[in-house]
């Protein structure tokens, strides 16, 4: 398929591990804008590029109004600088974020490792014990 040809919904479901339903979702935030022909919805290069961009933004954490507002960005006419900065400062602030959930997350992992290890000794020292009088 050529660049500049449009894709059906079916295509850009395929293409992009998506339902129609998220396509359709994407549409109602305006995040993309397919063509309309009657009900049939056709996706530009554009929009392929854009879904590309959203589905990328999601997987890092990145809030639909985020991403929106960042894509919305891209025709302010200096050659995609403002897009640039404004993206690099979200994610910055996302890195934070999941740089201290990992954290957190670790040390729950840690704690309950420890708990884990406690019991196997509690229940391995129970079981001495019963073999021990029995």
């Amino acid at each position: 398929m050529k660049d500049d040809q449009v894709m059906t919904i079916r295509e850009m479901c395929d293409a992009f591990g998506v339902t129609p339903r998220t396509l359709r979702f994407y549409e109602q935030k305006e995040l993309l804008f397919p063509i309309r022909e009657g009900q049939k919805r056709l996706f530009t290069r554009r929009d392929r590029a854009r879904l590309k961009l959203i589905l990328r933004g999601k997987r890092f954490g990145f809030s639909l109004e985020e991403i929106r507002q960042l894509l919305d960005l891209y025709h302010q006419g200096d050659e995609q600088k403002t897009q640039l900065e404004r993206t690099y400062e979200v994610a910055k602030e996302r890195l934070a974020d999941l740089v201290r959930q990992r954290d957190e997350l670790n040390a729950a992992i840690g704690e309950l490792d420890d708990q884990m290890k406690w019991a196997e000794r509690m229940l391995a020292s129970m079981d001495n014990q019963k073999r021990a009088v029995g």
